[in-house]
């Protein structure tokens, strides 16, 4: 799960983060300094205890066996500690990704969800090798604004489903003692989240909270449900199994769309989770390591039943704060739900639902970005708008890498729209009578229209010179509105041509002079920079 943003951090917290210098080194153990043993296997034990109800709790959430959850848990944690782009980064069954897969497993079912987790870590790998991971640099702050308050709101309705039982095949709302039970359960585990890091900050709060409504439930014999009313969590070790699915055109086209969205949602909250990292401990991770990792876990995921996952920033700085360092903790941390999985699974299985639905409705509550409410009478009008859309595609369409994607695009047009605006023109007449525009801002698809007014090809002396000290020449909507420009003095019987031009924009020009007609005029020695 999510908390991305330093504008949401205390101060003292990013520096109590930045104390940590974490080692850049990507080996599984660094032997150029001394590993502290006992802390990484107390902190990966710690970590595997928190990571444990989250993985649970996604997989019922979304329909899943809670033992795919558990192996999603396994294999993300062990695969991207060995393997991932930085040392302290936890990985396991987020529900980012799984939230994506909810349609898939309704219309479709299970073994859809495998191949579709496997394709989507293919789709990794791929933007891995190609150096594609820098481009996260592109999502604008809003649209993560937008993309965490969205999916807050949907982890948390979806706890309310807690709240209904089947009666009759029809599902309907808890009543009577049951609710009250069920609401005083889950009030409970809140209340032991909320309370406990006042008195004690040794122990994880949420696993705390859960050892303890089990063992209320367990000692006063409560009637309640627990997750053995979902499904058995009682297995081996993750069995290889190849998804079952009709190996077609048909099945590409219906897994293709799942695939894709979460490979994006993977790697967007993974990789803001690693930028996140890099900042507060001052120290720098590999992004396109960290996407062959993460693919490599989900396509492993995909054969071996596991629900696929991302990083999760709530159990990566349990981490940190533990003091881990190293690879270590993440490769205990993953052995040890692999242990509980082996051996577990009657304990497992006895945890109340209540106690589960506690621990989510708090990480909703985390997740969320409260800060985006403090700061939002100082954020441009477009940027509130873009962060609601953003959040309100989310939770509408429970589609979180299209609104990611819409927010994008719509920050970006905005953007245009407010650089097209920029395009200023400055003219006069030299004493030979040739005129000049002077150009300020830049001239691409958004700015050609204003661009154009301003020349008076009617009125113009015989010779008209354009200046680009001051703008660039960015992109073919740009080229191609001097050419016509050009055409228009030329056909009123007039010269036009173009000056100071930087290096790049000569350079734009030049690959298209087979399809348009400028004039440029040398500058020797002119440099212009940029």
């Amino acid at each position: 799960m999510i908390k991305l943003y330093s504008a949401g951090r205390k101060e003292g917290d990013a520096q109590k983060f930045v104390s940590l210098h974490m080692p850049s080194s990507y080996s599984l153990f660094d032997f150029s300094r001394k590993i502290n043993y006992k802390t990484e296997i107390l902190a990966g034990l710690t970590v595997a205890m928190t990571m444990m109800p989250e993985s649970l709790s996604f997989a019922i959430l979304a329909g899943f066996p809670p033992l795919v959850g558990l192996y999603a848990a396994f294999i993300m944690g062990l695969v991207t500690s060995v393997f991932g782009g930085r040392p302290g980064l936890i990985s396991g069954g987020a529900g980012a990704v799984v939230v994506v897969l909810i349609a898939l497993m309704k219309s479709q079912g299970i073994e859809y969800v495998f191949a579709a987790v496997a394709l989507g870590g293919l789709i990794q790998i791929t933007i891995g090798l190609f150096k594609l991971g820098k481009f996260i640099r592109l999502v604008p702050q809003p649209v993560m604004y937008g993309f965490v308050n969205g999916l807050a709101v949907i982890i948390f309705m979806a706890q309310l489903e807690q709240f209904k039982t089947v009666v009759n095949g029809q599902l309907i709302w808890l009543s009577g003692n049951a609710l009250y039970v069920m609401a005083g359960l889950v009030a409970l585990t809140i209340a032991i989240v909320l309370l406990l890091p006042r008195f004690t900050k040794a122990v994880p709060p949420s696993l705390i909270a859960i050892i303890v409504v089990f063992l209320i439930v367990l000692g006063f014999h409560i009637d309640t449900k627990t997750v053995r009313d979902i499904a058995s969590v009682s297995g081996g070790f993750p069995p290889f199994h190849i998804p079952q699915i009709p190996l077609n055109l048909a099945t590409l086209q219906t897994i293709f769309p799942y695939a894709l969205i979460m490979a994006g949602v993977g790697l967007t909250e993974g990789l803001l989770t690693l930028n996140l990292v890099d900042e507060i401990t001052a120290t720098r991770g590999d992004s396109n390591r960290e996407c062959i990792a993460q693919g490599t876990a989900n396509i492993l995921n995909g054969f071996f039943t596991g629900m696929g996952g991302c990083p999760m920033i709530a159990q990566t700085f349990v981490n940190l704060n533990a003091g881990a360092r190293a690879r270590l903790s993440g490769i205990i941390a993953s052995l040890t739900i692999l242990v509980i999985i082996l051996f577990g699974a009657p304990i497992i299985e006895r945890v109340p639902m209540a106690a589960l639905t506690g621990v989510m409705i708090m990480v909703a509550i985390g997740t969320f970005e409260w800060a985006s409410f403090r700061i939002i009478n100082k954020m441009p009008r477009q940027d509130i708008f873009v962060g609601i859309a953003v959040a309100v595609i989310t939770v509408w369409l429970h589609n979180l890498a299209l609104a990611v994607l819409i927010g994008v695009i719509i920050s970006a047009l905005v953007f245009a729209w407010e650089s097209a605006k920029r395009i200023r023109a400055r003219n006069y007449i030299d004493a030979e009578g040739v005129k000049y525009y002077e150009i300020y801002g830049p001239l691409f698809f958004g700015s050609v229209t204003a661009f154009t007014e301003k020349f008076d090809v009617t009125n113009d002396p015989e010779q008209v010179v354009i200046d680009f000290k001051d703008s660039r020449v960015a992109d073919m909507s740009a080229i191609e509105a001097l050419n016509k420009l050009t055409e228009r003095y030329h056909q009123a019987g007039k010269m036009l041509r173009l000056r100071h031009l930087s290096e790049d924009c000569r350079i734009l020009l030049k690959n298209a002079e087979s399809v348009i007609e400028v004039n440029i005029m040398e500058d020797p020695g002119y440099k212009v920079v940029h």
